[in-house]
Parts: C-alpha cells; structure tokens; sequence
C-alpha cells in the first residue's frame, strides 16, 4: 500500500536519473533483460543489448519483439573477443549485467559452462565497461542464491558469507566476489564510476519459458492439458513478480549514476511472499480458474537443491524507500493474465508487456490493482 508513509517505486525520480542515459544491457533476451528493456524504453533511456540468440519456441523476447524495441547485437560473454566484437566499441553510460546460466539443475548437469557463463563471463563484462570513457554505474545482477545457506528461519542479509553448495549457487557467490574485487580495485574513487550488485529472490511473471521452473512448468503443462510433476513441494521459496525486483535494481541505478549505492543490495518479497513450492502451484492454480493445471506431487528428495531460503531487505526499505509493490495474489494474477493473454493469440504482446508496466507503477494497494486491471484488459 502507498500512501506517503509507507516506501514505493518513485519512477518520476528514477526517470530523472536515467533518461537520454546510453544503458547497456547483457542477457536482454532473457526474461528479466527483456522486461528491463521495455521498462528503460520508457523511462526514456537508450538501450544496447548484447546475449546469445533467443532460445528456439516460445520467449519472452519473441513476444514482445526485442530486436525492434533496442538495438540488440549478439554476443557471448564466456569469449572476450565475442562480447568486444559485439560491442564494437560502444560507450555505455550504465551498465545492467544481466546475462547469466541461471538454472540450478542445468548447473548439475554442466558445471563448467556454469562457472564460464557466471563468473568468467562477469568477469569479461566488468573488464569492457571499466575502460569505456563515460561509465557512470554497473549494475551486476547476481541471485539469493549467493548465500552460504544454512537454511536459518530469518532472512540473509547483505553483510552474510557468500557460499553455495551446488555449482549454481556457487557460481553466484563467485559472482559477488569477483564484482567486489572490481568494486574496491576500480570503481572505488569517490568521483568515479560505481558498481553494485543486486540479489533478488525467486522472480515469476509473463514470458519466463525455462524448462525446470515451477511457473513456466505449470503454464506448459496447463496449456497441454496433461499434469505436471511438482518437485520439491515442501521447498520454501521467496516468490516475488518480476517487476518489484527490477524496481529494485532501476532505484540502484538511479542513485549509481549520482555517486553513492555502490554495494550490494537485497530485493525480496514480504514475508506474505515466502510459501513453500506447493503453496505456490496451488496459488497459481486457482487463478488460472476452470481448466488449469492439474499437478502431481513429488517427494522432497534432491538434497542438492536447498529447501528454506528467504532475504532480508531491510536495507533497501531504509535506504532506497524500495518496498514490493505487489502481494502474492496481485503477482500471480499478473503472471497468469500475461500468459493467458498470449495463450488466447494476443496480437500484440509489447503493448500488454507495457502495460503490465504501467499498471504496476499505478499500484499501491489491491483496490488499485483491480483498476488497473481493467486498464490492462481494455488496453489488450
């Protein structure tokens, strides 16, 4: 709820800051990079995006269009002679390091593309954007994952040991100390560029298609008709709408290119927003109504993935007046309109995508949220 006590997403403020910036993006065919190109479109920046390909079948990329939305160029961030040839000399003002191999049983699978992907691959993209001449910011997005988890009741804060025991995880606590070893060699001079890293928990919203993700999973076979297998449904999550957690790292960017945030930040959801995975699926069931998913559930019994984990945002609240704007319900129902929209043969998915934008940065309670619902589907 927004009412002037409480914190919000201040996108007047966040304009400001950020307008006519020359921003790069890396992982913008991605769904978190293809939301936050939409979302920097509109605050007026000037968006390059360097990533592999999209993925073949459905993405979010695909359905809003990237490639007419910013100049997107191909590049893969485990080379240094892809990513510079993909540059091709560009001077970003401000960097979003999004690009990552984000998928934990993908990580089991193949480690070592893992660790190149997320550590290396940071590595390479830190290196090109500290020799561009007029660098303000470099936003490094990293996970919740980050932690050394010891699987505690409370949530990890930002001052806790980076850990991880399966190559995921790991490979993201690698991630934060190879940006805090260029943070405190590089971007340490008070006038000079800064550099943060962001930790968000598990984001859901419209146009995530990853294989292994409980959302995607329960919309594919929801879309098919047949069950769906829930693994680990006693596994307790932190799920929050990816829109609240790029708010979060837009606010980041916002005080960077001013000089000061250059930490790292956590972004998570109320306690509201932490439920076990059979909570969640049940939840995303009863919104999808007549016809939805039917689910199988399976046993808690892969011991590689950790089974409690939440964070603690208390900083963020004190210090960027950042809060979720939307509860549990509110980011299911926009996961599900998104994709019940583009199930129905939306026509055009890029005006509902900023829609879905608009509609959150006008949503400070439930009552506003079933307005702007209605907006969303006059507007689809």
């Amino acid at each position: 709820m927004r009412d002037g006590r409480q914190p919000g997403f201040d996108e007047v403020a966040v304009r400001r800051a950020l307008a006519g910036r020359r921003v790069l993006i890396t992982g913008h065919t991605g769904f978190k990079g293809g939301w936050l190109a939409l979302w920097l479109r509109r605050l007026g920046a000037e968006v390059v995006g360097v990533a592999l390909p999209p993925p073949v079948g459905p993405s979010l990329a695909g359905a809003i269009a990237i490639d007419r939305q910013v100049d997107s160029r191909i590049g893969d961030i485990r080379s240094r002679d892809s990513f510079a040839a993909a540059l091709a000399g560009y001077d970003a003002e401000l960097v979003f390091h999004m690009a990552a191999q984000a998928l934990v049983r993908h990580s089991i699978a193949d480690p070592v593309d893992t660790f190149a992907t997320n550590v290396v691959g940071t590595a390479t993209v830190l290196e090109a954007a500290r020799h561009m001449p007029s660098l303000k910011a470099v936003v490094v997005v990293t996970s919740d994952k980050c932690y050394d988890n010891k699987e505690w009741d409370w949530g990890y804060r930002e001052t806790d040991p980076m850990g991880g025991s399966d190559p995921y995880s790991a490979s993201k606590g690698c991630t934060e100390l190879v940006a805090a070893s260029y943070r405190k060699t590089f971007f340490a001079h008070p006038g000079g560029p800064q550099l943060a890293t962001v930790r968000a928990g598990n984001v859901i919203g419209g146009g995530d298609w990853s294989a292994d993700r409980l959302v995607p999973d329960i919309v594919r076979a929801a879309l098919k008709g047949v069950p769906v297998t829930i693994r680990n449904p006693a596994s307790v999550r932190p799920w929050q709408h990816v829109l609240d957690a790029l708010a979060g790292y837009l606010t980041v960017a916002s005080r960077l290119v001013g000089g000061e945030a250059g930490e790292a930040w956590n972004f998570g959801p109320d306690t509201a927003g932490v439920a076990d995975v059979a909570t969640l699926a049940g939840a995303v069931a009863d919104a999808w109504g007549p016809g939805g998913p039917r689910f199988v559930f399976g046993a808690n019994g892969d011991q590689r993935e950790a089974k409690l984990l939440s964070l603690d945002s208390s900083k963020a609240r004190a210090r960027l007046g950042w809060a979720p704007t939307l509860d549990r319900a509110a980011t299911i129902r926009f996961t599900i309109d998104w994709y019940r929209a583009w199930a129905a043969g939306q026509a055009d998915m890029t005006a509902f995508t900023n829609a879905q934008i608009a509609a959150f940065v006008a949503t400070g309670d439930q009552h506003d949220y079933e307005l702007s619902a209605g907006k969303l589907k006059q507007c689809a």
